[in-house]
């Protein structure tokens, strides 16, 4: 084994299930453009909820994408993952054949803020509406928040570490993080992400009691952060998986590196205290640029969490100042998000989609909705901003205060 210092993490897949497409491609395309999908909640149960606007995933077809051994004992949540997690692999060229015979150098790791609610609001209509014998097998697994993480591990032979990460919606850059430091300690490879599926009735009603819930019912007004017309966040379905690998291992067998994990750090603040996030989001930022070795100026675009609370978005405006000084009123920030929801855990690891996607292109996409800003910002919207970005912070905070910070960088020609 090399040494653990000089074990780089490194991203090699990319697979995307969204509301603005399924796979990079159509992703990305929607998301260069500042195309806003968010619309009226339409999935069935939801209809009269006082919950109007959200990110719906609507062209995918589990069917097509997840076998029925799998559909049936599985939430929706676990199918977008499922297929994210397929999307990342063939994206990676990583097939059976490169670790059938090292399967246990090959781990899983899945963030989720809430698991199955609609396999187990079914199963629980079932059980008082048709008594306990009526209740599938599968209830006791489908719904917890593990799930995706199992059945991705089993589905694709994987061996190695498997983990689930809990800490907020954070825990989807956080999770990133737990799979660089499980390649340094000698795994070669990890599938790694999240997807989420809030849109069903039980979940909606147990979101209801946020606070920072957007109750606007106009989609091109319900969600835009940083604004004086911000009044909270607009949730949202699906995620993203990508492979992580140890970069020689990566070049080793011919992959492409798409981008380097150089820093992380997560702190927590406390539930709705946005005020203090600013400083706990600050030394978040700060840890991460010293453990990436970077100065604030090297950062050449920020993916801001955004969560669209006036206090919540002075807070990370803060933030930017205190970490990176005078570059953080300069430095391009993005918010793509705001064109499709939050996803919840999804969410931040979609935005490392766009910053990867948005240093290979050489364009910082726009923050959808957004027009006249009112933080010391300078927020990138109505259309892409061409750039050659290098280097890239992606934030994220948790509405029960978690704080979290990645820095990602252009992969190098050759490793050191």
């Amino acid at each position: 084994m090399s040494n653990p210092a000089h074990r780089r993490s490194v991203i090699t897949g990319i697979g995307v299930v969204a509301p603005n497409g399924t796979g990079t491609g159509a992703f990305w395309k929607q998301t260069q453009e500042g195309v806003s999908v968010l619309d009226r909640v339409t999935r069935e149960g939801c209809e009269n909820l006082p919950l109007r606007v959200a990110g719906e995933v609507r062209d995918f077809d589990p069917v097509a994408s997840v076998e029925e051994r799998y559909l049936v004992q599985t939430d929706r949540f676990t199918h977008y993952a499922m297929a994210a997690a397929d999307l990342a692999l063939d994206d990676a060229r990583l097939g059976r054949a490169d670790y059938e015979d090292t399967p246990f150098k090959v781990g899983v790791v899945t963030a989720a803020g809430s698991g199955g609610g609609e396999f187990g609001q079914r199963e629980l209509e079932r059980l008082w509406g048709q008594g306990p014998r009526f209740v599938g097998p599968y209830q006791s697994i489908a719904w917890f928040y593990a799930a995706s993480t199992g059945q991705i591990s089993i589905r694709g032979g994987f061996k190695g570490p498997c983990a689930v990460v809990a800490s907020d919606e954070a825990g989807g850059l956080d999770a990133l993080m737990h799979a660089a430091r499980s390649v340094r300690g000698g795994t070669d490879a990890l599938v790694v992400g999240a997807a989420e599926a809030p849109l069903a009735p039980y979940s909606v009603v147990c979101q209801l009691g946020y606070e920072d819930l957007s109750a606007c019912d106009e989609p091109t007004r319900a969600y835009r952060p940083f604004t004086a017309d911000a009044c909270g966040f607009v949730p949202a379905e699906g995620g993203a998986m990508l492979v992580v690998e140890e970069e020689t291992a990566a070049r080793g067998r011919g992959a492409r590196v798409r981008a380097e994990i150089a820093g992380h750090c997560a702190t927590f603040t406390g539930a709705g205290r946005w005020e203090q996030s600013r400083q706990g989001l600050a030394r978040a930022v700060e840890g991460a640029l010293r453990e990436a070795g970077c100065a604030p100026e090297e950062i050449d675009v920020v993916f801001a969490d955004a969560l669209g609370v006036p206090a919540a978005d002075r807070a990370e405006a803060g933030a930017l100042a205190d970490a990176l000084g005078a570059h953080g009123r300069r430095v391009p920030v993005t918010a793509p998000k705001t064109g499709i929801g939050r996803a919840y855990c999804g969410a931040p690891v979609l935005d490392v989609s766009a910053a990867v996607l948005a240093m290979e292109h050489g364009l910082i996409p726009p923050t959808p909705n957004v027009f006249e800003v009112c933080h010391d910002l300078d927020l990138v919207t109505v259309r892409a901003r061409p750039a050659q970005p290098r280097t890239a912070l992606v934030l994220s905070r948790g509405l029960m205060g978690s704080n979290s910070a990645l820095v990602l960088r252009c992969p190098t020609d050759t490793p050191d």
